[in-house]
């Protein structure tokens, strides 16, 4: 190709990358060797034309705090002409949050206004994709890097003994909390990637420790909401400033916050003297930021669009722009430490920045934490409806026992994340479970930390009403009725400052013809639904038999969702991602 510059070798592809689209850069050098081939045959490519004539336009969503660096690299290439075919490059870099872009692509409600994403973090990815509804995403390699880090005004890092003294996540974040003198601020985990793999890396942290894990995850989960931010900016916004009383006066400040290190980089650029940030690098490995690119809609880009997208892709990797990169605060993609980087962002040995990246989470526990935070922040009110038609005694495959069995085990082990504060309760239902009714209330809607009869708690009688839960032979499903009753008294006791929901598992569609029809049934929930006094459902399709299209439909008039899984075991996962996307709904809406 007549290009100005030509691809430099990398080095090994990062070991953090848990799921690329290789098929993608495949398709763009076979579309790369077929369409130039054909247009210089055909006289389409004239190498000869300026760049404001024939240059390939593209707009390209990056993650605010690497759209600075992408932009000043798209500038470059532009003014030296850099070609694709023979075609200049011109490419916009527009900043925008990457929670707002993978929501707006998970809906696929209007088209996204740009070809190429670059995400912060590959954990964007799973929410874009969302339900497989959404405007299609093709993602491929990262162009750099930034561990996540604890940092601390000097203040306060030299509390903790920084820099020789090192701890785990756990053990800096109980430091920092149990000296009773350090304030913590975070951004939110459902909006930040920083703040949900430092929450996920404590928990992970945390679980080695033994004992009571998830509690204390939760109780610090608890302290982070309390001077919670919306955004990376904003934390460091939070920060306390030299003569406004950093030492321990304005308690609304803080003087410890969790940031990437390429946050870090910024700030104390700007910073001085006490200003400047110190971090703490944990030695149980710091996950990283990976900045993926990704493709947008690829099949409806033309030609040469593709053929430019992968062209810019190729110099993001190149020895210059990675120059740029680290001048911006970035690592490369593999998370190679460099000194140039690390000492202004606030490193310094025997801290182990240089030490391997934390292996990345997988989406289940990332959709378990953001779960975990959502009702720990929010407490939660959820009344729990499961179906216990004879189809439920059908054995999943490979286990040796029975979707009811598998479920039952799934919700016990979910009733564990939750806190005393939470509210939940259990309905069963098949047809003509009680008399005339498709439905029977095994348990009210009561705080989880309740005392109940005989010296328990409403916990304790929970999940023994769980356990005790059976397929009833012969029975039908009875979905609507259910539905509506349930969702009728979720309603009429909403609790005003909790999510307020209602989680319906079912392994079939309405099989009562006697009931209230579909119609009937969709038309009731519009009446009844309130975006003052939300209440979500949250509809779970189980098993091959389920249509988790129509229990969709019902859900969405609520405010909420329909899923679908092939094996019970997914329940508690399944919930917990629920649980935060009709909570970073709710939110939405209220904003």
């Amino acid at each position: 190709m007549p290009d100005a510059y030509a691809r430099e070798e990398r080095g090994d592809a990062s070991p953090r990358r848990r799921r690329r689209t290789i098929a993608v850069a495949t398709l763009l050098v076979l579309a790369v060797a077929t369409g130039t081939a054909v247009a210089v045959k055909g006289g389409l490519l004239s190498f000869s034309e300026s760049c404001e004539d024939s240059a390939v336009r593209l707009t390209l969503a990056a993650s605010p705090d690497i759209a600075p660096a992408v932009r000043a690299i798209a500038g470059q290439t532009l003014a030296d002409e850099v070609r694709s075919d023979g075609r200049c490059l011109d490419v916009e870099v527009v900043a925008r949050d990457s929670y707002k872009v993978a929501d707006a692509l998970a809906s696929g409600a209007e088209a996204p206004g740009f070809q190429v994403w670059l995400p912060d973090s590959d954990l964007w990815l799973d929410r874009a994709e969302g339900l497989g509804t959404g405007t299609p995403i093709s993602p491929s390699d990262s162009v750099a890097s930034s561990p996540v880090t604890l940092a601390m005004v000097p203040s306060a890092s030299k509390r903790l003994g920084w820099p020789e003294k090192t701890y785990s996540w756990a053990e800096s974040v109980g430091a920092a909390l149990r000296s009773g003198k350090v304030r913590l601020g975070a951004a939110d985990p459902a909006r930040s990637a920083t703040g949900l793999l430092a929450l996920t890396s404590i928990g992970a942290s945390s679980a080695q420790q033994g004992g009571d894990s998830d509690t204390r995850v939760a109780e610090t989960a608890k302290v982070l909401a309390e001077r919670m931010s919306d955004s990376d900016a904003q934390v460091l916004e939070t920060l306390a400033r030299s003569g406004s009383g950093a030492e321990e006066g304005n308690p609304k400040r803080n003087q410890a916050v969790l940031i990437s290190e390429q946050a870090a980089f910024t700030h104390n650029a700007e910073a001085t003297g006490s200003g400047r940030l110190d971090l703490f690098y944990p030695e149980d490995g710091t996950p990283l930021l990976d900045y993926p690119y990704t493709l947008v809609d690829e099949e409806k880009l033309t030609l040469p669009q593709s053929r430019a997208a992968l062209r810019f892709m190729t110099l993001l990797n190149d020895r210059s722009s990675q120059a740029v990169f680290a001048r911006y605060g970035f690592r490369p993609a593999d998370g190679a430490a460099d000194d140039a980087v690390v000492t202004p962002a606030g490193g310094k040995s025997p801290q182990p920045y240089d030490t391997s990246a934390a292996e990345a989470p997988s989406a289940k526990e990332l959709q378990e934490m953001l779960g975990m935070w959502t009702i720990t922040v929010q407490s939660a009110r959820l009344t729990t409806v499961v179906d216990a038609s004879g189809s439920m005694a059908t054995p999943v495959p490979g286990s040796g026992r029975s979707r009811m069995d598998v479920t039952k085990e799934s919700l016990i082990q979910a009733l564990t994340q939750f806190t005393p504060d939470d509210e939940i309760g259990l309905w069963e239902f098949a047809t003509t479970l009680d008399g005339e009714k498709d439905y029977r209330k095994l348990m009210p809607t009561r705080r989880l930390g309740d005392p109940a009869q005989g010296g328990s708690t409403h916990r304790e009688k929970l999940s023994a009403a769980f356990a005790g839960l059976q397929p009833v032979p012969g029975g039908a499903t009875g979905l609507y009725d259910t539905v509506l009753a349930s969702y009728q008294e979720a309603r009429s006791t909403y609790v005003k400052g909790k999510f307020n929901a209602l989680v319906i598992l079912t392994d079939g569609s309405n099989q009562d013809e006697n009931g209230i029809s579909r119609s009937a049934l969709a038309a009731r929930l519009k009446e009844l639904a309130d975006p003052e006094r939300p209440v979500p459902v949250i509809a779970i399709a189980v098993g091959p038999d389920a249509d988790r299209e129509e229990v969709a439909e019902i859900a969405r008039i609520t405010g909420g969702d329909g899923y679908e899984v092939s094996d019970p075991a997914e329940i508690q996962a399944v919930i917990f991602r629920a649980i935060m996307t009709a909570g970073q709904n709710g939110r939405a809406a209220q904003e």
